[in-house]
């Protein structure tokens, strides 16, 4: 694991550790091309009011401002006006944003996958950065989305996270409509206000949510307990639905997340045996979730907290009368980097990308070992040239200390001989045809 930033909260990785972090976004985006998601990437700003539009997080949001204009006055005004700058929490929004202005040059249903770097203002602690890489697909229509997509995209997720270095992991998956009918069927009308009442649910244990159902929200003990009910109802298959009707309550919504819920689950047992179950404790704070969502653990790491969260949204990008709905789930990149390190959950076969290192007979040879090492790279094999005519022993240290399997030598007459300085085995070779085994050619990432 990386020494300890001098930055809290702004993780950088030493080179083995990166080479783990890019093999985790290589299999990504490996993985969400095959199944015909492109590749976009917004800016790193958007308006303040465009960043609160959904949800409550102002206190998470960082501000840009130039140096020169950071009075007093200025960073009072920031959060009250609407064209500040700010740096984005999440790449939802934007993506939102920018599916608004791009529509006329979009074809829908429209799949997209974005990794960037995103800034939220959290306490520092592991899985949490103020700086970190986040991973996303969505699919998003114009007008309608059938409801397919929100069973495909769990589908390809769980796809996704298990191609990667991971342990086992669960996709714990709820409905907004089936959540929001249910408390509208008791009597409670502020249903965003128990949703993120019920979000706090893991972190501050059930007694405390029924006090803030009935202090915040007027809610009677009654409703408190049918609302912790519901949430307890956690099922592998489809049992779920028998068990929340077995709840007495009759809505409208209700009967229709139940049987979205119902459709994502029994494709997912089919699909994904394992990977998935219906939690419905889950809610997402966020505001603009309006169906199918979704939060992911990876199992015996449950206090990591959600790895992978999202779900659908129909209300968070339109154009005047036109609306554009979707459904997407977001990767923490970052979190899952930071704990397959700090567990030595993988770790990467070597340290440096290079897989040979050409030896210097004498300083006059640096240009046939050039021609060498082009020889070597025009195959694919990632080679290096060593700067100085050292005696062989130091070259052959100075490989090894870079992580560098192979050393290659030519003497005097041309002659070619490659040593695998880990077994000490020595054998002729030429430029042209010679390659390292397979397992050697790059470096790999292993699950420990």
């Amino acid at each position: 694991m990386a020494r300890t930033a001098s930055l809290s909260g702004f993780p950088e990785w030493l080179p083995e550790e990166r080479l783990v972090e890019l093999h985790v976004l290589d299999t990504l985006r490996r993985v969400f091309e095959l199944h015909g998601f492109s590749s976009i990437e917004t800016r790193a700003v958007e308006t303040v009011g465009q960043l609160l539009r959904k949800g409550e997080i102002d206190k998470e949001v960082y501000g840009l401002s130039r140096l020169q204009d950071d009075d007093a006055a200025d960073a009072a005004s920031h959060k009250a006006d609407p064209n500040a700058l700010a740096l984005h929490f999440d790449l939802t929004v934007p993506f939102a944003r920018y599916v608004v202005e791009n529509a006329g040059y979009l074809a829908f249903p429209f799949r997209r996958y974005q990794i960037q770097k995103v800034w939220r203002g959290e306490r520092p602690q592991e899985g949490r950065a103020r700086e970190f890489t986040q991973a996303d697909i969505d699919i998003v229509g114009d007008g309608d989305l059938p409801f397919r997509y929100d069973v495909e995209i769990a589908l390809v997720i769980a796809e996704a996270l298990g191609a990667l270095p991971i342990p086992d992991f669960l996709l714990r998956i709820n409905n907004r409509k089936l959540a929001e009918g249910f408390y509208n069927g008791i009597g409670l009308t502020d249903t965003a206000g128990v949703l993120r009442s019920i979000d706090k649910l893991e972190k501050i244990g059930p007694a405390k949510v029924a006090e803030l159902l009935k202090s915040e929200l007027g809610a009677s003990d009654e409703q408190a307990q049918a609302a912790l009910k519901l949430a307890s109802i956690r099922t592998e298959d489809t049992s779920f639905v028998e068990q929340v009707r077995a709840l007495g309550v009759s809505n409208e919504l209700l009967e229709e997340g139940l049987a979205e819920l119902e459709q994502v689950i029994a494709a997912a047992v089919q699909r994904a045996p394992g990977k998935v179950v219906a939690d419905l404790s889950i809610a997402r704070g966020l505001d603009y979730y309006t169906g199918t969502v979704v939060e992911t653990v990876l199992v015996g790491h449950e206090q990591l907290g959600s790895i992978c969260s999202g779900g659908r949204y129909d209300a968070l990008a339109s154009k005047g009368n036109r609306k554009f709905p979707g459904v997407g789930l977001s990767i923490g990149v970052t979190r899952l980097v930071s704990r397959i390190l700090s567990q030595d959950l993988a770790k990467a076969t070597r340290s440096v990308p290079t897989a040979v290192l050409v030896a210097l007979n004498s300083d006059d040879s640096w240009g046939a070992a050039q021609d060498v090492a082009a020889e070597l790279r025009s195959r694919g094999i990632a080679t290096e040239v060593a700067a100085k005519a050292e005696k062989f022993g130091k070259q052959i240290k100075f490989a090894d200390r870079r992580g560098i399997p192979f050393v290659w030598f030519t003497d005097d007459d041309g002659k070619h001989q490659v040593k695998d300085i880990r077994s000490g085995e020595q054998v002729d070779a030429d430029p042209a045809t010679w390659a390292p085994a397979p397992e050697d050619l790059n470096v790999r990432v292993l699950k420990a």
